[in-house]
């Protein structure tokens, strides 16, 4: 840490309660702790900051830990989460602004060149900055939409308040938001897909796009298991998951688009694939790229399709019995067996 910022944590540590109040005043002082829900400011008791102790070290007063997330850091830190910041230089501004501190000379302007919005970087912070799904608006949210299990190992997060801004005009706004990762073959993130939900948690938000990806896309997906010798593709979250409702072992990746999944990179160690369709001139001649990339692979193509929209307008209307049944007769046999006999009647 440069020693300016070292600097500014050691002068909020000082004053760690004063912080506290201003950025978590959700939250409320018990022994030698602030505590509260999580760095976005939501009430509860998972969060908790240290108010007195040394300097620096262990027990250091402003130290804290994120018991849910296992988030933990400076104050710095916290003021970076609970504003949203992705540069350094924005942070220490907001901690002089904070202190009554003087502004900070400006570098020459090639020290100042900002960090590319909804880069990779930025995809994990959001990600990491938000909480497993169970018991949130995020989950009230799929249950609506007839999504009423989500294995507790899926990436699927909720963030409170996910910032939002309609163009790049417009001011920023807040609207809770269900966050899913998107990764690469190995597994690491390089982007996050963001669905902004109505506080209700009946619908997404009535905003003009309450659905918009950030970071690196191409290739990648939303990925629920990793894939060995089997796999299934789709487009949507909600597709893919609907799927999952009776395919729960079944390695699934969303590729949150048809361009995207028509580009989809494959694992070399895979051997079938089941492309799920969405039911549109789109969705088709997605399909039919990614079929024929695979078989040009030696990857064997299956399609899945749905008897409306997509598999969740399948699973909303038919049910979870009349899905398995219409899934049931488009698998290849050893997979009705390895897969779906393993599925949880609904």
């Amino acid at each position: 840490m440069p020693s300016h910022a070292a600097d500014l944590a050691r002068r909020l540590a000082r004053n760690a309660e004063a912080v506290c109040r201003h950025y978590l005043s959700n939250g409320r002082r018990e022994g030698r702790y602030w505590l509260v829900g999580d760095v976005a400011n939501t009430r509860g008791r998972s969060l908790f900051v240290r108010l007195s102790g040394p300097d620096h070290g262990k027990g250091a007063a402003g130290h804290w830990t994120d018991s849910a997330t296992g988030q933990h850091g400076d104050l710095l830190d916290l003021i970076a989460l609970n504003r949203g910041f992705h540069r350094l230089r924005d942070t220490l501004e907001e901690a002089r602004v904070f202190l009554a501190l003087p502004p900070d000379p400006l570098p020459p302007r090639q020290d100042r060149l900002p960090v590319p919005r909804g880069s990779p970087e930025s995809a994990r912070r959001l990600y990491a900055m938000s909480r497993p799904i169970t018991g949130t608006l995020a989950h009230a949210y799929l249950h609506r939409r007839g999504i009423t299990t989500v294995a507790h190992d899926d990436p699927l997060r909720f963030h409170p308040r996910c910032y939002y801004r309609p163009d790049e005009h417009s001011p920023t706004e807040t609207w809770p938001a269900l966050i899913a990762p998107v990764s690469d073959l190995k597994g690491s993130i390089t982007g996050a897909h963001r669905t902004w939900l109505d506080p209700s948690g009946h619908d997404k938000a009535p905003i003009a796009s309450p659905r918009r990806a950030m970071g690196h896309l191409l290739g990648h997906g939303v990925r629920f298991g990793m894939a060995c010798d089997v796999m299934a593709a789709g487009e949507g979250i909600e597709t893919m998951l609907s799927l999952r409702m009776i395919l729960p072992t079944l390695p699934m990746v969303a590729a949150l688009s048809a361009n995207h999944l028509a580009s989809l990179l494959l694992p070399p160690t895979l051997r079938r694939l089941y492309v799920a369709r969405d039911a549109d001139p789109a969705g088709d001649a997605a399909m039919a790229t990614l079929c024929n990339r695979a078989d040009a692979a030696g990857i064997a193509p299956f399609v899945l399709s749905p008897c409306f929209d997509d598999f969740n307008d399948d699973l909303r209307r038919l049910r979870i019995e009349g899905l398995r049944a219409s899934v049931r007769r488009q698998l290849v046999p050893q997979d009705v067996e390895r897969f779906l006999a393993s599925a949880v009647t609904g």
